[in-house]
């Protein structure tokens, strides 16, 4: 979640990201010492995931050379800079807002009613709280809980070149 990015981190690539035109999504330090991959997740300003691969590579760079001379990484680490995707992660309260409509999955920091998986339809975000429709029942989960989600991709008759 974006809430969760070590404030070094992201003092040090959201301005980065934004110069280059872009908003910075998210930040996931993956695995550990000697191995660890750092994925760093950007969008356009319009939320529409179209980041052009090559952007994603001068992002890279550059984030790649600052992290190195402000030593922020410990041990090697790998960087991955990519656009939301297809099973776009939602990370910001502007992300839960432009998904509303859609199918996601998600999952709380605490259960809830004795869960933390949730698989639904997002019927709306609004006062600090995800609202989805989850096996026939309405569920409220407070945006402080959301420990991570995804918008669900729906294959359509456009993915394989019928489209009306």
């Amino acid at each position: 979640m974006y809430a969760d990015i070590p404030l070094e981190l992201r003092e040090l690539i959201e301005p980065i990201v934004a110069d280059h035109g872009f908003e910075l999504v998210d930040v996931e330090t993956l695995g550990g010492r000697g191995s660890q991959v750092l994925r760093i997740t950007i969008d356009t300003p319009a939320g529409d995931g179209a980041v052009p691969v090559d952007d994603c590579v001068q992002v890279s760079r550059e984030v790649d050379t600052s992290l190195d001379a402000a030593d922020a990484m410990s041990g090697r680490y790998r960087l991955e800079v990519s656009s939301p995707g297809l099973d776009r992660h939602l990370a910001r309260e502007k992300d839960f807002a432009g998904a509303v409509g859609r199918d996601v999955k998600l999952e709380t920091r605490h259960p809830l009613d004795g869960r933390k998986r949730f698989r639904g339809r997002l019927v709306a975000f609004a006062g600090g709280e995800v609202h989805m429709q989850v096996d026939g029942s309405d569920v409220a989960i407070p945006f402080s809980e959301v420990a991570r989600a995804n918008a669900v991709y729906e294959i359509g008759a456009a993915d394989f070149g019928r489209g009306r």
